[in-house]
């Protein structure tokens, strides 16, 4: 299966930025993609003010948009993410106190909407004495999501592509993507726009122990450069990393494009089978620190 991951830098101007991101879009597909990734907010970017003005339903304008896409192209397309009216259809019935959701859309190659994420860990952090309180305008998401791509095995077996999603801060939560793993993921999703002061230290990292921990395909789709005033400067270097953790495609260049890998499957159930990370789990001698059985030791007389 070929996957691609789009880099962006994205503006105020959703009409500029879509029209940036379909062309390639265009070059993905025409290169033989199934599954074209884009970023963290690849159709608005900017301050928390900017992104309630353009916030958008699931029948919005970037959604409509990648729909049209998906369908002119025959292609999967992972809108990685943007910034969610939380009255939009199929959104949490949760009270949000006025927070926007972030949100990332899988539109089939009809055009369906196939799969919705709301980010669950959100950016409240203090980088180099400047604060990021993405929880102020984000309210987070409270499920996972794990979905088929439509591709099985020959033998009639479960499908051997399946999507685990995931956006961004996500990627440093090591337990959700154990969770879709388990769930039967066999690769996973990371649009972001992880930023320049972390990336360096932090992005490949954590992607190929993501990947190389749970024997899953990860596909970086990242933000690069200097975006609107409001977020920070972006680490871009958007990768797809194998099961094995090694990087099999990366864009090193510090500016818009994209990247294509063939996932190999069969590859996979071989690291799977020589190497049993998920059957040798051992789950009954696990506990969270605030299970009262937590730290528990036998004594002997």
């Amino acid at each position: 299966m070929r996957v691609a991951a789009v880099q962006t830098t994205a503006s105020h101007d959703r009409r500029q930025n879509l029209h940036d991101a379909g062309e390639l879009v265009r070059v993905a597909a025409e290169d033989g993609a199934e599954l074209v990734v884009l970023p963290e907010y690849f159709s608005v970017a900017g301050s928390p003010e900017h992104l309630r003005t353009h916030a958008e339903t699931l029948s919005g304008p970037t959604v409509t948009w990648a729909s049209e896409l998906a369908s002119r192209w025959n292609v999967r397309i992972l809108a990685g993410s943007i910034p969610e009216l939380p009255v939009a259809a199929g959104s949490s019935g949760r009270p949000t106190g006025g927070r926007l959701f972030n949100t990332s859309c899988l539109l089939g190659p009809t055009g369906s909407l196939e799969a919705v994420y709301r980010k669950v860990h959100l950016f409240d952090v203090e980088l180099e004495g400047v604060p990021f309180r993405e929880s102020a305008t984000i309210a987070p998401g409270d499920q996972l999501c794990v979905t088929p791509l439509g591709r099985s095995s020959p033998e009639g077996s479960p499908a051997t592509a399946v999507l685990g999603l995931s956006i961004c801060y996500d990627l440093r939560f090591p337990e959700i993507f154990r969770i879709m793993a388990l769930g039967g993921a066999t690769v996973i999703a990371v649009p972001a726009a992880f930023t320049a002061a972390t990336g360096p230290s932090h992005w490949e990292l954590l992607l190929r122990a993501r990947a190389a921990e749970n024997q899953v395909f990860v596909i970086g789709a990242a933000q690069v450069g200097d975006l609107p005033p409001g977020m920070p400067t972006c680490h871009g270097h958007s990768m797809i990393v194998d099961p094995w953790g090694t990087v099999i495609a990366e864009l090193g260049d510090p500016g818009p494009g994209v990247i294509l890998a063939d996932l190999d499957f069969e590859r996979q159930r071989r690291i799977r089978s020589q190497l049993p990370v998920l059957a040798n789990r051992r789950p009954a001698a696990y506990r969270w620190p605030h299970d009262d059985t937590w730290g528990s030791t036998e004594r002997h007389g």
